[in-house]
């Protein structure tokens, strides 16, 4: 594994890179991003290489696309603004989003 390097005026106390924070309503002080470490297989890897240069995008702005779809799937608010929408459609009456919405469709009959 490469040995990362960091300038002095981006490293903490410890020689580790210090976190950008963001202050929340509460006062409290929070990391800016949050980082996770996800394993891929050798051709998952390449074919997402390829499609990150094929695109001209990084593995992160594919990423950022993968987990917003996902969450838009699935109904969930990607921000505060758009929760704060949602909460407010359902306080006023709104009917509740629950499983698939296209589940109660009629389909055509298998003959």
């Amino acid at each position: 594994m490469p040995i990362v390097r960091f300038p002095l005026s981006a490293a903490g106390r410890n020689g580790q890179p210090r976190e950008e924070t963001a202050t929340t309503e509460r006062g409290q002080s929070e990391p800016a991003q949050r980082r996770k470490l996800i394993a891929f297989d050798a051709e998952t890897w390449s074919a997402l290489d390829l499609l990150a240069r094929d695109s001209m995008k990084s593995i992160q702005e594919l990423a950022d696309e993968a987990f917003a779809d996902l969450l838009k799937k699935h109904h969930r608010p990607t921000d505060v603004r758009q929760a704060l929408r949602e909460s407010a459609r359902l306080s006023s009456g709104g009917e509740e989003r629950t499983g698939n919405p296209n589940r109660h469709r009629n389909r055509p009959t298998k003959k």
